[in-house]
């Protein structure tokens, strides 16, 4: 039991952002016809799946799923905020610290939630440029 002094509240030690993000679920969904996804596990155990629906080179859908924690959550939501109706090429600068910042309250034991969501965009985003190039390989997903 944390001692008096040590005791937190978890809704006045988090930031707006970082609530908002954390509690939103209006993007988790699994797309059928995507035209980039990518799905990594990362080693605390979280796993994040995109799935990209572009218009031309600009992303115009991220959704995702998770089977991860409330900060893997907010992380997610975070970039697709952060890249949402921005070019491919604007989304791979995108980088954990970014995300943090975004979040403003993101724990610093969870920074690797950040790492993990990020790292499984350029793993979507590398998927949606093959998919470009070799638009028949979508076909056999």
């Amino acid at each position: 039991m944390d001692a008096p002094n040590e005791t937190s509240d978890f809704w006045q030690d988090h930031s707006l952002a970082f609530l908002e993000m954390a509690f939103r679920n209006d993007h988790r969904e699994r797309l059928e016809q995507a035209d980039g996804h990518g799905k990594k596990t990362g080693d605390c155990g979280d796993t994040v799946e995109f799935f990209m629906n572009l218009r031309g080179d600009t992303i115009r859908h991220l959704a995702y799923d998770i089977n991860g924690c409330m900060n893997t959550n907010a992380c997610c939501n975070a970039v697709i905020s952060l890249v949402e109706g921005k070019s491919m090429a604007d989304a791979w600068e995108i980088t954990p610290e970014q995300v943090a910042d975004f979040l403003e309250t993101l724990p610093d034991d969870h920074f690797h939630c950040a790492e993990l969501v990020v790292g499984t965009l350029y793993l979507t985003l590398a998927n949606a440029r093959d998919n470009q190039r070799s638009p028949w390989k979508k076909m056999y997903r």
